[in-house]
């Protein structure tokens, strides 16, 4: 999950980088408004993905291994019994 939201921001950020030499935001009717249009949804995409990266939960990993430590424990309980 981490290395796709990496790749994500590469992408969007070389995007960025040839994009906006190009785009006129000054231009007035139709080309203003997708330079504009273009450029926040760019910027909507970099801020979700940096929002994924840095709010990614962690203990994740720590609760599968409790669980998977239970299950393991109620299987010895039922060979027992």
């Amino acid at each position: 999950m981490k290395n796709r939201l990496i790749l994500c921001l590469l992408i969007c950020g070389v995007l960025l980088y040839y994009g906006i030499p190009n785009l006129s935001i000054e231009a007035g009717g139709l080309q203003g408004i997708f330079s504009i249009s273009w450029l926040a949804l760019a910027f909507i995409v970099v801020g979700g993905n940096l929002v994924g990266l840095l709010y990614s939960p962690k203990k994740q990993k720590q609760q599968t291994v409790a669980l998977k430590g239970l299950s393991q424990k109620n299987r010895r309980v039922r060979q027992y019994q």
